[in-house]
């Protein structure tokens, strides 16, 4: 009952109701899968400026892949919502196996590779001495819970396609309490150092994948899994090829984009690059409820694209962005104080250095960040309506062009040292929104992407 609910209130009940059921379960849900990382660097930063700087390293490398594979999520995410619309839920539970077939199997072959090439790649992001061996110990670990953290990926995809931000928020609230607990124990009594981090955040990982597999089967769900009767079909798999390649490509391009941005940050030192990860992760917060409206705005107009309400779909997006570009203006004022900035990146780091120039970085992008409202609320609205190939494009210019542009303008023209990293970073994302917007008002999102085969 409770999934045909949302389904009604998304096609038909009251758009701000419908916005905020499925935001606010989703910020949560984003804030407790920052908390992961958060802790590692809260603790990171306790042990050891080395420690820090190698995870902040290597962590665009795990990025990549994960992106890579998200685009195998977010296919399942639209395709499924586009079915429910329908009203065609055979196709939608069909379109679930396959997702999660597809999902499995590429996680245990990356797992693999990556595990096996882990020196190589931290050699080639330029570590050496303690911050390569730091780096190749925590990337080691922590590529072996790809399977886990796809099949946790698979649920919160089926169940938001649904309209049910609930459950996977309740599901990384488990896993966010073990891995507070495990990352002290491990990484300070029992003295693992980085390597503890890396197991916290594997083991905090199995409890939720296990409890996701085993709600994935349940026959009372309207969209589930029947591994027993799984056969791929070729007309779905070419449709997740086609939605979810331009969102592989687009979102791994883009990590990789950051992999580079992290080398030419570390240049500048351990003591940069550890700030430039407190920055980042700490500026993510207050960008948590954009990203989480940026879904809302992803499951309303695909469902209502599905069921033909185009209208309807742009009103939710209007609404939405209105919501997200307030919101972030207003907090971006607040965390741009210096003295604001100041107090929380303090809290990561007790180096000087490393604490003046993180608060920088913190404060020039809180003061920008209203550009994100406009940014993810539009992402959704391209990824809802499966023009996942106008997203691809947008992320890949907004790293590899507007982003390196402005750092070589910055370094080699206006001589801004590490500053050049700052305003890279908030120079590309106001131009990047701006594309999207114009886009938006050319209707290209209106254009039909996606002719279902009904069964």
């Amino acid at each position: 009952m409770k999934k045909k609910f949302n389904r009604e209130l998304i096609l038909n009940g009251n758009m701000f109701q419908a916005i905020l059921s499925i935001a606010i379960p989703v910020v949560i849900n984003s804030f407790l899968q920052t908390m992961y990382n958060l802790t590692d660097t809260y603790w990171l930063g306790k042990i050891g400026t080395e420690q820090l700087a190698a995870i902040n390293l290597v962590t665009p490398m795990q990025n990549i892949i994960l992106n890579f594979g998200s685009g195998i999520t977010v296919a399942g995410s639209v395709l499924i919502a586009q079915y429910i619309g329908a009203k065609d839920d055979e196709n939608a539970k069909s379109m679930a196996n396959q997702i999660f077939a597809c999902a499995m199997i590429f996680a245990c072959v990356c797992a693999g590779l990556c595990f096996l090439f882990t020196p190589s790649i931290v050699r080639w992001l330029g570590a050496d001495g303690s911050t390569l061996r730091y780096g190749n110990i925590y990337l080691r670990i922590v590529v072996l819970d790809m399977p886990l953290l796809y099949t946790i990926n698979i649920f919160s995809a089926i169940n938001q396609a649904q309209g049910d931000t609930v459950k996977p928020m309740l599901l990384n609230f488990l896993g966010i309490v073990i891995n507070m607990i495990l990352d002290p124990l491990l990484m300070i009594v029992l003295n693992l150092n980085i390597a503890g981090a890396a197991l916290a955040t594997l083991l905090a990982k199995a409890p939720s994948a296990l409890i996701a597999f085993y709600s994935l089967n349940q026959k009372n769900n309207l969209v589930h899994l029947d591994l027993r009767h799984l056969k791929f079909e070729k007309d779905k798999l070419l449709s997740i090829l086609r939605v979810g390649l331009p969102t592989a490509i687009g979102g791994s391009t883009m990590q990789f984009g950051f992999l580079l941005m992290s080398k030419n940050v570390y240049k500048y030192g351990t003591q940069a690059m550890a700030a430039y990860g407190i920055g980042n992760k700490v500026n993510g917060l207050i960008s948590l409820p954009s990203n989480g409206i940026g879904s809302a705005v992803a499951t309303i107009a695909g469902q209502n694209v599905g069921a033909k309400q185009f209208d309807r779909a742009e009103h939710g997006y209007r609404l939405s962005r209105r919501i997200s570009v307030i919101f972030l203006f207003v907090g971006g004022m607040i965390l741009s104080r210096p003295f604001i900035s100041t107090s929380i990146v303090s809290i990561f780091s007790d180096d000087a250095e490393v604490i003046a120039m993180a608060a920088d970085f913190l404060s020039i992008m809180a003061f920008w960040c209203w550009t994100n409202g406009i940014y993810n609320s539009t992402i959704g609205l391209f990824q809802g309506t499966g023009h996942t190939e106008v997203n691809m494009i947008v992320d890949a210019s907004r790293l590899w062009v507007f982003r390196f542009l402005t750092l070589f303008i910055c370094e080699t023209v206006l001589h801004m040292g590490v500053r050049s990293i700052w305003y890279c970073v908030v120079v590309s994302n106001g131009i990047s929104s701006a594309i999207l917007f114009v886009l938006y008002h050319l209707k290209i999102w209106k254009k039909p992407v996606n002719k279902k085969k009904r069964s």
